[in-house]
């Protein structure tokens, strides 16, 4: 995973929604699409940058593939914003 791919990934509002969405619970591409006024490739795209920045998981149920949340992903961004607050402390800016 690359913090590029992750931040450009999370640079798109409609993919920040669609993070949002499955916050509660894995979803099917077309439970997803019915949240936005796009076409289903359009949502598609979407899911594939999110796939590739490895922020969502994607499984095949079926007939339907299901996305879910890779909260790994998220917990490594945190990790790494939060080295810039330790490294400030206690100096003078």
């Amino acid at each position: 995973m690359s913090i590029n791919e992750t931040f450009k990934a999370l640079s798109d509002e409609n993919r920040r929604k669609i993070l949002d969405l499955l916050q509660n619970g894995d979803m099917t591409a077309g439970d997803i699409a019915k949240h936005f006024e796009m076409s289903k490739p359009g949502v598609s795209q979407h899911l594939s940058i999110l796939k590739n920045a490895e922020l969502v998981y994607a499984i095949k149920k079926g007939q339907y593939v299901y996305y879910s949340l890779n909260s790994t992903v998220f917990q490594d961004v945190l990790k790494w914003i939060i080295q810039f607050n330790s490294t400030t402390k206690g100096e003078d800016l």
